[in-house]
């Protein structure tokens, strides 16, 4: 089977789809000086559109990791989040206090996602 990578580099791909899964990963790439709902935001902002360049919408989210750099932020994150998916369709997730590659990002998410034909 063939994988598909959308906008691949040396270090990573944006997307990486193989057999119908799609994986990709966000942070906070337009303001990171947002405060923890802004950064989530962003994060959802751009997830929409990823989800867009695979055929896919927030329904069809099967998992996501989160990386929080301070469970204080839980909370908010969590209020955005359940409002960001259609009732009946939050994805399983996992959620891990992590230092992050930049001290300005508060959080990260890895997501896995079912799709349909890349584009």
């Amino acid at each position: 089977m063939q994988i598909h990578r959308i906008n691949p580099c040396k270090r990573w791909s944006d997307i990486t789809v193989f057999n119908g899964i799609a994986h990709f990963v966000e942070v906070a790439d337009s303001d990171t000086t947002e405060d923890i709902k802004g950064q989530v935001n962003q994060i959802f902002s751009q997830a929409d559109q990823a989800l867009e360049k695979i055929n896919s919408d927030r329904s069809r989210i099967l998992s996501v990791t989160i990386y929080i750099t301070d469970f204080a932020n839980l909370p908010v994150l969590n209020e955005v989040w359940d409002a960001w998916f259609p009732e009946g369709c939050a994805p399983s997730r996992a959620c891990v206090k992590a230092e992050l590659t930049d001290p300005e990002y508060l959080v990260e998410m890895a997501f896995v996602a079912a799709a349909g034909l890349a584009n």
